[in-house]
């Protein structure tokens, strides 16, 4: 019986995981759950899961909840780190932003498996991350589909990557595959949050339009697999069927397909080292057609800029982070257009970047995500007066 800590349970990747718990009562059990305000959902999570613990970050929020006697409640800025290092479980973490890298740090602190979904905590702090878990012996098991499949490939064993040639990341293209740069200057929120194959958050969403999502990913692989950027490549898979592939030195390539479903990586994560036998849409082979087209750099400026930011190392994609979080924040808030993204972030990487070497601490990354944020907060709010 494993003992579940899910950071963001009523969003899309924490409903779909409370389902796996539906469906496997005898394996897995939901220790505690975390959210930032929706505590209607909430509500309905602990009257049917009964967790030991509930964590709220929206203080005013959490005053509505019903909690039964023995549940602990933590509320305000830190619920997050508070439950996520309250004892040793299997923790989920599927929170947004940078706002995941300390839950991820207090949860491998108490020996806690790590189910990861929160992209930034690779891309902003992953030296760190990776070099406390190994210290502790802690294991990274990846949600993301991308990252699912090429940890299949290679047999759910991360180490199994030093014998590759190349790890190939699969992109859908998001809401914006094939348009030129002329037809982007002027589209929206409205327009970048329609993905033809995904349903997910604003954020992910937005970075999936500006591919900024598949730059985050091949950071998540360098780190997850202990591979160079060199030897990853991307290919645009407009169907969403091939989730990403490993090439081998003697030429083959080893693939894993399914129906676009997140239920399946998370259920694979959640269970390791078991597989779980719950089908999900098998896979049908009439009629089955595979495109695979190059990602346009041109086009999409965040996916180079990240692509950058991995070659140079020292700070830089931490400020590549910071730098898009607020850029996309403000960008759904419509007080920006959709090319001020990457204009924003090479503001931040100019003023920033270092070029030195990763950092040693994690107080160093907090540090310089605030400074840059404030920075680009700041000189998009000049530029709108």
């Amino acid at each position: 019986m494993k003992d579940l800590i899910i950071l963001g349970s009523t969003g899309s990747i924490g409903t779909q995981a409370l389902e796996a718990v539906r469906r496997y009562p005898a394996s897995l059990r939901v220790a505690g759950l975390c959210c930032e305000k929706n505590v209607a959902l909430l509500q309905k999570q602990i009257d049917e899961f009964k967790p030991r613990y509930v964590a709220v970050r929206d203080e005013e929020a959490a005053k509505s909840l019903n909690i039964p006697e023995g549940i602990q409640l933590f509320t305000g800025e830190n619920a997050a780190k508070e439950i996520a290092g309250i004892e040793r479980a299997t923790v989920l973490n599927s929170l947004v932003g940078i706002s995941g890298l300390e839950p991820t740090m207090r949860a491998i602190d108490a020996g806690s498996e790590i189910a990861l979904a929160n992209k930034e905590t690779l891309v902003a702090g992953g030296d760190i991350v990776m070099r406390a878990a190994k210290e502790k012996g802690v294991k990274i098991l990846p949600v993301d589909s991308e990252h699912s499949a090429i940890w299949q490939c290679l047999n759910r064993n991360s180490e199994a990557a030093k014998d590759v040639k190349k790890l190939i990341l699969t992109a859908s293209g998001g809401a914006f595959r094939g348009k030129k740069k002329e037809e982007l200057k002027d589209v929206t929120i409205d327009d970048a949050l329609k993905h033809p194959t995904w349903n997910m958050g604003v954020k992910v969403t937005v970075d999936s339009a500006s591919m900024m999502n598949k730059g985050f990913e091949v950071i998540e692989a360098s780190h997850l697999f202990g591979i160079g950027e060199d030897k990853i490549d991307i290919v645009v898979h407009i169907q969403s069927v091939v989730h990403s592939m490993v090439e081998y030195d003697d030429g083959s390539i080893i693939a894993q397909l399914s129906y676009p479903d997140m239920r399946l990586p998370i259920q694979l994560a959640l269970l390791y080292p078991e597989r779980g036998d719950y089908c999900f849409t098998p896979l049908s082979f009439d009629n089955l057609r595979l495109d695979f087209e190059k990602p346009d750099l041109e086009v999409f400026e965040c996916l180079k800029l990240a692509l950058d930011c991995v070659k140079a190392g020292g700070n830089s994609t931490t400020v590549l982070n910071a730098a898009n979080e607020i850029a996309v924040d403000r960008f759904a808030k419509r007080q920006i257009k959709f090319y001020d993204i990457p204009y924003y972030i090479k503001r931040a990487l100019d003023k920033f970047s270092d070029g030195g070497k990763p950092f040693d601490k994690l107080e160093d990354v907090l540090d310089t995500d605030e400074k840059v944020k404030s920075f680009v907060a700041d000189v998009i709010g000049r530029k709108r007066v």
